[in-house]
Formats: C-alpha cells, structure tokens, sequence
C-alpha cells in the first residue's frame, strides 16, 4: 500500500511539474506577444528605444525551438537598435536574425550595413556580395559594396582635412549640428541631450532627454566657454534641433519634434526673430498641406531666397530627401525635390550651405565610410546672356544640376558625420560626428583644410549713416563673372574672388546714388581678405563731402581735399544722370555778407574742380549758404558727441551757451562743405542727340 501511494505522489508530482512548465511556456509566450505587440506600436510612433526594450523582452521570452518567431523578433530588435544609432547591438541581433532563418533578405543588408558603420569593411563586401546573389539590381547594396571596397583605401591615404574634438562643447550625451553665428565666428548654436536641458522626462527615440538649443560665447581670450541654454522662448519640452540662420542674422530656422502617445512623432520646422541678443516667440513654417510628413534640418540658401529641408514626403528619392521651397513674402512658395544626383534611394539630410554657394550634407546612399558621410555638392547653371548688371546672375534662382564630392577621410569614418558650419567662405568650422563613442552618441568637432583663399568683404552704408541691409553689390570681371550679392543685417557682403582678375564692384540701394569699386589682386602663397567700402549718399538729403578743406580766409582749395573730390567725380561719373548742388557753409563768425561771399566762391572752387576733371558743367550748380543754414544733429553725430542730441541746431544762440571746448566743434560742424542731389533724370548731351537722330 506504501508502495502504491508513493507510486501515485511520484506521478501527481510528475504532472504538476509538466503542467507548470506548460503554464510557464504559455506565460512566456503570452508575454512575449503582448512585448512584441507594444514594441511595434513604440516603432509606429517613432519610439525605437522603447520599441527595443520591448522586442528584447519579446525575443528574450520566446523558446530557442520556435525558429521562426525568434527570426522574426530578432529583425525587429536589430531594425529598433539600428534606428537610434546602437550600431553594435544592431549588427548582433541582424545575425540572430540570419541565424534563425529570417525570411526577408533585408536582414542580410542591414547586417551589410552595420558592418559598414563599424568599419568591418572585408565583412561588409562579403555580405553584400552575398545579398547582390540574391537581389542583384538594389542600388544601395551596390552603393554599399562600393564602400566596402573604397573605404579602406581613403583611410589608408588620408586628405589634409584636420579634425579636432571640442571638449568644452560636449557633454556625455548628444552634441549635433553646431551652427556659427555671426562674421567674428565668436557665437555658437547647438542641440544637446545634456542634463541640464529643459524638462526631465526620456525620450523615446533614444534613450536620453529631449534635446534643446544651447548657445556657446568665445572669452576675450578668443576661447569657447560652456554652452549655456539659449535665451528666449526657443526651448520647450520637446525636441529642439538642427537650425540656421537666415543670411540678414535676423530668423533663425530650427526643428521641433513634439510626442505623443498615439500618434508619429513628425518633425516640423519652425523659425524665430532675433532682436538684438535675445529671440522671441517661435511661429511654426507652414511649408506644405501635407500632414503626415515630417519636414526638418532647415538650410537657407546664401541668397536668402530659398529653403532647403528634409522630408520624407510623397515623391522623393526614396528615404530622406533633400528638398526646397521659395521664400517669399507671403509664406513658402510651394515644394520641389532637388533630385539626383544629390538624392538617392538612401537618406539625405542635415543640408547646409557654405556663403560661396556650395551645399553640403550627409547622406548613406551615396557610396562612402559607412554611415552618414558628408558631401558637397556644387552648383551649375546653364549659361545666360544679358547686356547689363545682373543679367546674368544666379541670385534668387535654383541650380540646373549639382556637382557631388564626398569629402573623404577623416572628415568622414565609419560613424554619423553632419551638421556642417563654417567660418565665413573659409575651410574651417565645425560639424558633428559620433566617432570613438561606443554609446553612439554624436559629438562636435572643429576642421580645417590648408587653403589659399582670396576673398573680399564689403559694407554698404547710408553715407554719414547706417547700414543699407536692403542693399544689392553687382560684380563683374573680365573673366566673364557678372553677379549679384545680397547683403547681409548689417550691410555686409563676403564673396570669393580670384587672383589676375579685373574687378568692378557697384552698390546700390533704392533712394540712394550708387558707389562703385575696382579691385586687382595677384596671386598669393596666404589667405588673404580685401575690405571694400559703399558709402551710398541719400538722394533727398544734403550729403557731406568728407575733408574738404580750403587756405584760411581763402577760396583756394588745399592738396588735402583732392582724394575726396576725385572721389565725389568717381561718383558723378557712375551716377551719369544726376545733377548736384554744391553747398558751402561757414560758421557763425563774421560779417554775413562776408561769409556769403566766401562761401560762394568756394563752392565755386569746387564746381570748377569737378570741372576740370571731366564732370559737364551742366550738371553742378555752386550755391554759398555763409552762415544761414546751421547743421542739424543727426543720429550718428550724436552717437559721437555726447554732448549733442539728435535734432539739436547749431545756431549762434545754441553754441554761444556751451563750454568754450564744445564751442569749437560746433563750429567745425557748421563750417562744411555738402551736396545735394537736384535731379535724376539728366541725359547727357550725346545721349540726346543720339536718340534725337533715331
């Protein structure tokens, strides 16, 4: 009987264990389902991490002896790890994936891919061989394979780009897209996952904090201090990213990238004004209808008139695209991809361009190190003909096709390179990378490539006044080039030139007289920068000649005032249809009807000056004022004597009750010489009589 029941217990046992473990099973299964399930809606929203997490528990709770549900969870870890940049957890999971028989080849070029991202170049080219058996006309395995086979030989004869990390602009997160501001390249925007952005909560896609914009200041040392967060109302709760700057300095354009729990994370664009240091309200770019597309990584282009971004809209390449839109003054002008060869079935992204017009990106379609590597893209044109300024110029127009160049190694590695920012129209700046990270978090570095670089910077200004940033600089040389440069905020222009070139350089602003500039340079070993200067005279108002000066008590012009009269004939000859008054004033002291003599007959010294060297005669008109017409105080006089405020009158009655020192430069003030701008509409006399005889 002893026997029988210890019988019975041993077989009640037996099957309560196997019932457990069937229940275990069931469990495990149950809950490697419900895993997989949410893991797949984290991936539908954008959220890999999160996706990851999941698959791993999905794949970690199915048995090794259900090959085909461990093939399939492996491919939806490897694909979330892969996605937010985990390159080495991706590749193991990739093979898990093959290992169980995966169905879809894809698994086998992704695992190509993440070979690529490591560097294991000979890996990669076995891989993709094998998959181009399989799939023998995929335009990126070939891309792929491409790189596998050039990759070793670029880093084994590297360019002569330097690349240095910036220590004190990085964090132990994310530090991309650094953005220069300013033509000193003393300012520097970036995003960054730091701890101390806005906000605590984890984002989804990553693993870490919601990235915000932070702003870098260099020392009077000319060294980078930490980045602190940007001023302003910029920065929110969620993602803030890649940016740039319109070319006047006054918009900046940044992504934003807000959650939510039911819905896909799309990427928008929007764009801020900046008032002095600080930036105000952040208004969204309605670039498109389309809604369910996201739209990121703004580009302005050097004109001001176009900009480029990134989307994943209907209609591209494939992937990411590069695309563009107008800038006008009721919004964006509608949407056009860039196409070949600049995007490829591939992802294209994080465009940027340099001032000299060349457009720079990443892209991993194209072939390179792995990952994304960074490109430059020149523009061309179809040749234009036109007989005067700006007739043939490229501004506020579209490039008819693209020259593509990867930028090699070390600028490029097997990582993520992007997010390029540049010092003016020089080879150095910064871009980010996620080299040397094992966590794969990216990172910002400076470069620089040895150049000779000739360059002309130039300032357009309202003579006696501010900057003309309405402004428009016509170049043309003898070498064929005719263009036509914007200017920026503060009125300045920056333009690459060349050596053995004859250069003819005309500002011009509405209201104003044009100035025009010539310029030679012969070659050089060093970079080397000319400065030109516009100071445009106002049409409707007086404008002072600079440095005139005349013998004491005498009409006579002095050897002193030739540089500003040859200046002002320079002037009348490039404005050939105006007429001018010549104006000479004097001070208060003496008799008036002495001072009205003086003064007529040196404005008449003048006339006869420009007279002689060339200006018709029909043109000047010398008026002597004496003393009836004291200087009002402009805004600049003021800024300059602090003594005086804008719109004072230097009348007798005003100077006679300042200090006797104040006195003096009253009076210096009032005794000038100006001229005033008559009429417009002046034909010359053979003009005339060439069109009388048409």
């Amino acid at each position: 009987m002893r026997v029988k029941i210890f019988k019975t217990t041993s077989f009640f046992l037996r099957l309560h264990l196997l019932l457990s473990i069937m229940s275990a099973i069931a469990v495990s299964c149950s809950n490697a389902n419900v895993a997989q399930k949410k893991g797949e809606q984290s991936m539908a929203i954008g959220e890999y991490y999160t996706a990851s997490l999941e698959f791993k528990k999905a794949y970690s709770n199915t048995p090794s002896k259900d090959k085909q549900k461990r093939a399939e969870r492996a491919f939806l870890l490897a694909d979330s790890y892969r996605r937010y940049g985990m390159t080495q957890k991706a590749m193991a999971a990739y093979k898990n994936a093959i290992r169980y028989n995966h169905a879809d080849t894809i698994s086998l070029y992704q695992l190509g891919q993440m070979q690529l991202r490591s560097g294991q170049y000979k890996a990669a080219e076995q891989t993709f061989k094998e998959y181009l058996t399989l799939v023998p006309d995929n335009e990126m395995a070939q891309a792929g394979l491409k790189s596998a086979e050039i990759a070793p030989t670029w880093k084994e004869s590297p360019n002569l780009y330097s690349v240095k990390k910036e220590t004190i602009l990085n964090s132990r997160r994310t530090d991309y897209s650094p953005m220069i501001i300013g033509d000193d390249a003393a300012q520097l925007v970036l995003s960054t996952t730091r701890d101390d952005t806005e906000g605590d909560e984890i984002n989804g896609v990553n693993g870490v904090k919601y990235g915000d914009l932070f702003i870098a200041k260099k020392n009077e040392h000319g060294k980078w201090e930490k980045p602190e967060l940007i001023e302003g109302d910029v920065n929110t709760e969620y993602d803030e990213g890649a940016s740039c700057l319109s070319p006047d300095g006054k918009l900046m354009y940044f992504t934003r990238c807000s959650s939510d729990p039911d819905y896909p994370r799309y990427a928008e664009i929007w764009r801020v004004i900046r008032n002095d240091a600080s930036w105000g309200a952040a208004t969204k770019c309605d670039i498109s209808k389309d809604t369910l597309s996201s739209f990121a990584h703004p580009a302005i282009s050097p004109d001001g008139q176009w900009l480029y971004f990134v989307s994943d809209m209907p209609g591209g390449e494939g992937g990411l695209d590069i695309w563009r839109t107008r800038i006008t003054n009721d919004g964006f002008g509608g949407v056009e991809n860039v196409g070949r060869p600049i995007n490829t079935p591939g992802d294209e992204m994080f465009p940027t361009f340099k001032p000299t017009g060349e457009l720079y990106f990443s892209s991993d379609g194209h072939p390179g190190m792995g990952g994304l590597d960074i490109f430059k893209a020149t523009p061309t044109y179809e040749d234009t003909d036109g007989p005067e300024y700006g007739d043939n110029t490229n501004t506020g127009r579209a490039p008819d096709n693209w020259i593509v160049e990867n930028q090699g190694y070390p600028l490029n590695t097997n990582g993520d390179e992007f997010g390029m920012t540049f010092e003016g129209v020089h080879n150095r700046g910064y871009f980010c990378s996620s080299r040397g990270d094992g966590k794969g978090y990216e990172h910002i570095f400076s470069f620089e490539l040895p150049e000779v670089v000739q360059s002309v910077t130039g300032w357009v200004y309202e003579k006696d006044g501010y900057e003309l940033p309405e402004a428009l600089v016509y170049m043309v040389g003898n070498d064929g080039t005719n263009e036509k440069l914007s200017v920026r905020g503060d009125g300045s222009f920056t333009q690459v030139i060349k050596p053995n070139v004859d250069y003819i350089f005309l500002g011009t602003c509405k209201g104003y007289l044009n100035v025009t500039n010539e310029l030679r340079i012969e070659p050089s070993e060093e970079s080397e920068e000319h400065v030109l200067q516009f100071p445009l005279p106002r049409i409707d108002v007086p404008v002072l000649i600079d440095n005139i000066f005349y013998e004491f008590d005498r009409a006579e012009l002095t050897p002193e005032s030739e540089e500003s009269l040859d200046m002002l004939t320079d002037m009348l000859t490039d404005n050939a249809n105006v007429t001018i008054e010549i104006g000479a004033h004097c001070d208060y002291r003496g008799v008036d009807i002495y001072n009205l003599d003086l003064s007529q007959r040196r404005a008449q010294s003048v006339v006869n000056y420009l007279i002689k060297h060339g200006i018709n005669k029909d043109r000047l008109t010398a008026v002597g004022y004496g003393e009836t017409m004291p200087k009002k105080v402009t805004r600049r006089m003021a800024e300059k004597y602090d003594f005086l405020s804008e719109g004072d009158e230097l009348t007798e009655e005003f100077i006679t009750n300042l200090p006797e020192e104040q006195q003096e430069v009253c009076n210096s003030l009032n005794r000038r010489t100006e001229f005033k701008v008559l009429r417009t509409t002046y034909v010359p006399v053979v003009d005339a009589a060439a069109t009388k005889s048409e």
